[in-house]
């Protein structure tokens, strides 16, 4: 006897609606962890920049990779 499965391989419009609901909540949360992070970044001095390492021209990019890096 063969053996048939039938549950279909696509996924269903509901479960397409699921996914695209879930992506876009990661994408607003990791934006609202880069402009957060970006906020406080300029919010501190040069010199605490300085003791942390970083310069002004760094905070973007450090910003990028709290938020999007893995």
């Amino acid at each position: 006897m063969a053996y048939v499965n039938s549950r279909s391989a696509s996924l269903s419009f509901s479960d397409r609606i699921a996914a695209f609901v879930k992506v876009a909540a990661d994408t607003r949360q990791r934006r609202k962890v880069y402009s957060q992070t970006l906020f406080e970044l300029n919010a501190l001095s040069d010199r605490d920049l300085s003791d942390l390492g970083l310069s002004r021209g760094m905070i973007s990019e450090v910003a990028r990779e709290a938020a999007y890096a893995k």
